[in-house]
């Protein structure tokens, strides 16, 4: 399969070749036949012949092609734009070829990458993979990050200049942001405005990340050249953002999943223009996703009262749009890339067939996703290794003050109330002992943390948004035991209760995603999702809490490479100290 290069996928021989399959010179590699198909330019239910030569569609009309390759009779079946997801983050315990093969085989053949744990990688690197995962059935594009979403310590790659100007640039990227680290604008940093200014000048839309915030802050944040917001929580914030002109993404997620009280509530408003509405699952963590991803949006939306003409058109040509792609994505016309949906009814939006570039990835409603090009981009991922060992020492407790837990992703700072000197806390209390170590060993970070769970011996997570290791737990032996079981694998997260694994997500590519396919990782998520909740996790998704607790565009306090660290002040309280 050739690559989908950026905002101008074909050459001219193919173009050439494209005409002449139109002129019935070369005969189509594809036609649906009898085709019920929604038409994006009308809104409108319509009735015709799709042709498609590779992975293009070719012709959309009343004529058929003396012979094809293919010919898939459509009677009765309907007919709707492959699904795009506006904001993913496709490192969640999976990894994007991974996501990519379960997203497309449900219709969401598009998806529009977040590059936090790539931006970390050398450049180089990266790239190689952006490329392979470029050669996907599905369509691969990123963001351009311009924050790291945590204090890194001073032996981390840096985020300067020539690595945001090299991702601004790559083809395959088409937003810049989102923006986490947006207060720094206020106060004066002139070379985040200038990453901005050269995003805008390419031709690429800059995504905020506000939550919270006022119709102030959103003017201020329109002026400096933001013009989409995913964080909307409410109907009237999203109401809001609409005013100010806004493209408004609708969150379903593992933490926010408030798509369905939001579009019932515009639905109640009297919304008549959804053009700059858009929907995500905003990288939800992999149990989320058993019911869909774009589909499962779509269904919630036409439960809400959305018109199925609207709500196709909010998942596919509405996202396409905002990304100054819509030549290409979102609709069923001459010269789009060939997304297609096969839908049983109108109301039902999780197809039973599904056409990505040209390929089936699921035909009589049999996933047949092509595993080679997907094999060739797992194999670029690079494998996890730890070299770490702990001794003694490093359990040794003394700070004052720890973090305390409002939600599955805010802390605030609190003080230590049990002895930490002790092998074990005490059975049932909601304190436990924290520990963030560097993945090389230099450093760590020793605290406690207030109601993460009642008794959990030791959890082990190579999973946090800094990339260095994470300990949670009552018990000092279990959590080095949690620890050496996840050194085996190179990565993941491990739950030890009494000496014994109680459950496991090996993350066995970069210490930070599993290699295994969606649907079997979903199975060692959900069982260790399970047994949190059951020793005592009170919030909405642990998985979030692993991954957010070095997170610095969160509220109060986090740990970080640099230490505990005052988000608001943006002070470390208590440095991490050296090994």
């Amino acid at each position: 399969m050739k690559k989908n290069c950026g905002r101008s996928p074909w050459t001219k021989t193919e173009v050439r070749t494209h005409q002449a399959v139109i002129n019935g010179k070369l005969a189509p590699t594809l036609v649906i036949e009898n085709a019920t198909y929604l038409n994006q330019g009308l809104k409108a239910w319509r009735t015709a012949n799709i042709w498609i030569s590779g992975d293009r569609i070719i012709y959309v009309g009343p004529d058929m092609p003396d012979t094809a390759d293919e010919v898939y009779d459509a009677t009765g079946k309907f007919i709707v734009p492959g699904y795009i997801e506006p904001h993913a983050h496709p490192f969640q315990l999976y990894n994007p070829a991974t996501l990519a093969k379960f997203a497309a085989e449900r219709g969401t053949t598009t998806l529009v990458n977040d590059n936090m744990l790539l931006l970390l990688e050398p450049t180089e690197q990266a790239f190689a993979q952006v490329d392979a995962l470029a050669d996907l059935p599905t369509s691969m594009y990123w963001w351009a990050r311009l924050d790291a979403q945590t204090e890194l310590d001073a032996d981390s790659i840096t985020i300067d200049n020539r690595r945001i100007q090299a991702w601004l640039k790559h083809p395959q990227v088409i937003q810049a942001g989102e923006l986490t680290g947006w207060p720094r604008l206020s106060q004066g940093d002139d070379e985040l405005l200038q990453w901005m200014q050269d995003a805008m000048k390419l031709g690429k839309p800059i995504e905020g990340h506000f939550p919270g915030a006022s119709a102030k802050t959103l003017t201020k944040m329109a002026l400096f050249g933001v013009t989409s917001d995913h964080e909307a929580m409410t109907v009237e914030e999203a109401l809001m953002r609409l005013e100010l002109g806004y493209t408004t993404t609708i969150r379903y997620s593992s933490i926010r999943p408030d798509l369905p009280d939001i579009f019932a509530g515009l639905v109640e408003a009297g919304l008549q223009n959804y053009e700059k509405v858009l929907v995500t699952t905003d990288g939800s963590t992999p149990s989320f996703y058993k019911a869909g991803l774009m589909d499962e949006t779509i269904r919630l939306m036409l439960a809400a009262g959305i018109a199925p003409e609207e709500a196709y058109r909010i998942a596919s040509y509405n996202a396409a749009r905002h990304f100054n792609l819509d030549h290409l994505l979102g609709s069923i016309a001459p010269g789009r890339i060939a997304h297609l949906n096969i839908l049983e009814a109108k109301d039902k939006p999780t197809p039973v067939d599904v056409v990505a570039r040209g390929t089936w990835v699921r035909k009589n409603d049999i996933p047949c996703y092509p595993v080679e090009a997907l094999d060739r981009a797992i194999d670029l991922m690079p494998a996890s290794q730890v070299g770490l060992e702990l001794t003694e020492q490093d359990f040794s407790f003394s700070m004052p003050v720890g973090l305390e837990m409002v939600n599955s992703v805010i802390m605030k700072l609190y003080q230590v109330e049990h002895d930490t000197s002790m092998q074990v806390l005490p059975a049932g209390c909601n304190e436990s002992f924290l520990m963030l170590v560097d993945r090389e060993g230099k450093w760590r970070l020793n605290t406690v943390l207030k109601n993460f769970a009642t008794h959990v011996g030791g959890l082990v997570s190579s999973y946090s948004i800094s990339g260095d290791i994470l300990l949670i737990g009552k018990s000092k032996r279990d959590m080095q035991i949690a620890f050496d079981r996840m050194k085996a694998f190179g990565g993941g997260v491990v739950l030890v209760e009494d000496g014994e694994v109680v459950a496991e997500v090996p993350l066995t590519l970069m210490g930070q995603t599993s290699d295994l396919p969606l649907e079997d990782l979903i199975v060692q998520e959900t069982a260790l999702r399970e047994a949190l909740f059951a020793r005592g996790y009170q919030f909405e998704d642990p998985i979030y809490t692993l991954l957010f607790l070095a997170s610095t565009h969160l509220p109060y306090v986090r740990i970080t490479p640099q230490g505990i660290y005052e988000v608001l002040r943006k002070k470390v309280l208590f440095p991490a100290i050296l090994r």
